[in-house]
C-alpha cells in the first residue's frame, strides 16, 4: 500500500545519521511512496538531491544550540499541508520536537529514531522518558543502544526495537569502482596503510587510536594512517597537538580533512580502525566490510554488531591504547590469503543484513504494522502492547 511519508531530521549534512534519512527518503519514495523530509535546521547537504528526486524539502529555520518555541507551530503547519500517514523523525532533537508537536497536528502515527548510543546529556533521556507515550515507537540503530536506552529507563523494553542502518551497495560499488586514489597518499607504499574515517570529536577518541599508533612504530612496525573528517578548531588542536607530542610525524600519521572520494580511499587501504569511546552503528564500518577491509576497532555500542571479532576483524576495549595496538597488529600481520578471507566474509555480512532494500523492508513492515492501529491523533497510542 503507498503511504504518505514526513520524515524529520535534525540536520541534513553528510553525516552518518542525515545520510541514512536520506537513503531512507529516496528508497521510500522509489517504492511508490510519497515522502517529504523536515530539517529543523537549514540543509547543508543532500536537499538538492532529495528535490532532484521529486521529494519536498522543508526547513524549520532552527540555529543550532538556539532554542526556538516558533519551530513548534512551523513544524506542525508542514503536517498540516502534508497531511502524512506516518511522521517518522530522526536524532534526539528531531524527535523531541515531534513529540510535542504532535498534539498541534494531526498524526495518525510517529516513530522516532535515535542514532546513538549515547545522546549526551541526562536531560534528553529524561526528555524522552518524559513524552514516550507521545510516539508510537521508538527505536534505535544497535541492539547495545536499545539496552542503554532501557537501563537508563529513557523508555521501555516493550516500546523500543532495534533496526539497523542500511548502505546502498550498488552505489556504493559504483562509487568505489570510479574512484582512483593513488596508493602514496595514504602514506609509504612499503607499509600497511591504516585509515580512519569520522568527525574528530571526543566519540571517535582519536587520541587513543595516536598512542595505539605510536606503540606499533616503536615496535618496528612499517605502519602508516589516514584520518579523515572534521570538526571544530579545537578538536583540530587537540589532534595535532596529540600527533606532535607522541612525536608522529605528518607523512605519517595524514590527517586528510573532509573527503567526497571516502569509497577510493577504502580501496587504497589495507585495513580500517576505529578508535571510538562509544558509537551507535557507524555507517562508515558497513562501508569498510563492503570494500572488503579487515577491520580493527574497539569494542562499543553497535561495533560488534558490524564486525565479527576474528572472523572479520578485531575488537578492543574502549580507551585501551595497548590493547588496540595488538589488534592493529595482529590485522596487519594476517596471511594475504586469510586477509582476502576476513574481507570476504565481511562483505557478505553487509550483503546479508545491512543492504538498504533489506533495511527498508523492515521500515515498511513496521509501518504497516503501526498503521493498522491509527491510534487517535495527538493522544497517548493505543492498542496491543501499549
Amino acid at each position: 500500500m503507498r503511504r504518505r511519508l514526513l520524515l524529520v531530521t535534525t540536520s541534513l549534512m553528510r553525516g552518518g545519521a542525515e545520510v541514512q534519512v536520506f537513503l531512507l527518503a529516496r528508497a521510500m519514495a522509489a517504492r511508490g511512496h510519497t515522502v517529504r523530509v523536515v530539517s529543523l535546521r537549514d540543509p547543508e547537504a543532500l536537499a538538492d538531491e532529495l528535490t532532484a528526486l521529486g521529494i519536498g524539502v522543508d526547513s524549520l529555520g532552527m540555529r543550532s544550540g538556539v532554542p526556538d518555541p516558533r519551530a513548534l507551530w512551523r513544524l506542525a503547519t508542514v503536517v498540516r499541508s502534508f497531511p502524512p500517514d506516518l511522521v517518522h523523525s530522526h536524532m534526539v532533537h528531531a524527535n523531541l520536537l515531534a513529540r510535542v508537536a504532535r498534539p498541534l497536528a494531526r498524526v495518525p502515527v510517529l516513530v522516532s529514531t535515535a542514532h546513538s548510543f549515547n545522546e549526551g546529556a541526562r536531560w534528553r533521556e529524561l526528555a524522552y522518558r518524559a513524552t514516550d507515550q507521545l510516539c508510537d515507537l521508538s527505536t534505535n540503530v544497535c541492539h547495545a543502544a536499545v539496552d542503554r536506552f532501557v537501563a537508563v529507563r529513557a523508555m521501555p523494553r516493550d516500546r523500543i526495537e532495534c533496526v539497523w542502518n542500511g548502505i546502498d551497495l550498488v552505489e556504493f560499488d559504483e562509487r568505489l569502482a570510479a574512484g582512483t586514489v593513488a596508493r602514496h597518499e595514504l602514506g609509504r607504499e612499503d607499509a600497511f596503510a591504516w585509515l580512519a574515517v569520522g568527525n574528530l570529536g571526543p566519540a571517535k577518541d582519536y587520541p587513543n587510536l595516536l598512542r595505539a599508533m605510536r606503540l606499533r612504530l616503536d615496535a618496528g612496525e612499517a605502519a602508516t594512517l589516514a584520518i579523515v573528517g572534521d570538526g571544530s578548531e579545537a578538536d583540530s588542536r587537540v589532534l595535532r597537538r596529540t600527533r606532535d607530542e607522541l612525536r608522529l610525524a605528518p607523512d605519517v600519521v595524514r590527517l586528510l580533512g573532509a573527503r567526497a572520494d571516502v569509497p577510493a580511499l577504502m580501496g587504497a587501504a589495507d585495513g580500517m580502525v576505529m578508535s571510538s569511546a562509544w558509537e551507535g552503528l557507524p555507517m562508515v564500518l558497513l562501508e569498510a566490510a563492503a570494500a572488503r577491509l579487515p577491520i580493527a576497532a574497539t569494542r562499543v555500542g553497535g561495533i560488534p554488531e558490524v564486525v565479527d571479532d576474528g572472523a572479520t576483524g578485531l575488537l578492543a576495549p574502549a580507551g585501551d591504547p595497548v590493547a588496540l595496538a595488538e589488534a592493529m597488529r595482529d590485522v596487519a600481520a594476517l596471511a594475504p590469503a586469510l586477509r582476502r578471507a576476513w574481507g570476504e566474509a565481511g562483505r557478505a555480512r553487509v550483503e546479508r543484513d545491512f543492504d538498504i532494500e533489506r533495511i527498508v523492508d523492515r521500515w515498511e513492515a513496521i509501518y504497516d504494522r503501526l498503521l493498522t492501529r491509527r491510534p487517535v491523533s495527538g493522544s497517548a497510542p493505543t492498542g496491543p502492547g501499549r
